[in-house]
């Protein structure tokens, strides 16, 4: 058994991507927690994900580099919020973006990732569907569903992603007009028309390979950037703002990464009774994927 394994996520510093032992998107990094042979998990990401990892490997140290990166959109709700819309909604079933915390896992029938999301919402009983947190996923999912989306709460979302305008990339286009463009689903709805691409990060990634497009414009946080150029040199990969940096995810750097491996630590701790619980949905999400 190897002693540890490093997992980063798309968005990470390219620096801290290059020494990872895996990289990928939510998705991925869930399925790859479980199959890793390593005694020790160290996730270079923020918060949501290193519990994640600690959530689905009770029997193994999970190590967080920084616990101070934690997920904006994440902090947006509160377990209440949930129980409440519950109450108001007897026959929904809860559905949860991966990008939430633990309490929040706990009170939910099932997890979901941007890539899986459709599906996850088309495999579930009911019609209408409490999905948390973030309004714009809930908005893509309703467009490729027959399910009632309730979002929860109303006005979450991730501020990076949703800071992009329409008049960001329509200022980039004038620059590019060949360019393709591709976007994350927690955009806005807005900027999701003018897209001719929505998906995933690793989804994007493999957008960019396969594409004919010379010049692509890139609607998601900047640390996947670096890992579409490595892949796909030959092409013009660019961002569709300068603006989509989320300082969260670049607060695992190299040296917070070596120190962790060294100290062995900070270890996540996750309360075993939220943890079951939130085990419970994040399993059934794996299952159906």
């Amino acid at each position: 058994m190897n002693d540890f394994t490093l997992l980063a996520h798309n968005y990470v510093r390219p620096e801290v991507q290059q020494i990872a032992d895996f990289t990928g998107d939510s998705l991925e990094l869930a399925k790859k927690a479980q199959e890793v042979d390593a005694g020790t998990i160290v996730f270079a990401g923020v918060d949501f994900m290193a519990e994640m990892a600690a959530i689905l490997n009770p029997d193994r140290d999970v190590i967080h580099p920084d616990p101070h990166a934690k997920c904006a959109m994440a902090l947006r709700i509160r377990p209440s919020d949930i129980l409440e819309t519950r109450r108001r909604y007897p026959d929904a079933e809860v559905v949860t973006y991966i990008n939430s915390s633990a309490a929040i896992k706990a009170v939910s029938d099932i997890i979901c990732t941007s890539s899986n999301a459709v599906k996850i919402v088309n495999s579930m009983d009911a019609d209408t569907i409490i999905f948390a947190p973030d309004q714009n996923l809930a908005a893509y999912v309703a467009e490729h569903t027959r399910k009632e989306l309730i979002p929860v709460p109303a006005l979450g979302c991730c501020p990076v992603h949703h800071a992009l305008t329409v008049e960001d990339i329509g200022e980039r286009i004038r620059k590019y007009p060949e360019a393709e463009v591709i976007v994350h689903p927690e955009t806005t709805p807005g900027v999701q028309r003018i897209a001719d691409f929505i998906g995933s990060t690793s989804a994007m990634i493999r957008y960019v390979r396969e594409s004919k497009a010379d010049t692509i414009l890139v609607g998601t946080e900047h640390g996947i950037i670096s890992r579409m150029k490595l892949e796909s040199p030959g092409k013009r990969i660019i961002p569709a703002s300068m603006h989509l940096v989320c300082p969260d995810m670049k607060m695992c750097t190299v040296d917070r990464c070596l120190q962790a491996v060294k100290e062995h630590g900070p270890i996540v701790h996750v309360d075993k009774e939220v943890a079951a619980d939130a085990r419970r949905a994040l399993e059934r999400m794996l299952e159906v994927t």
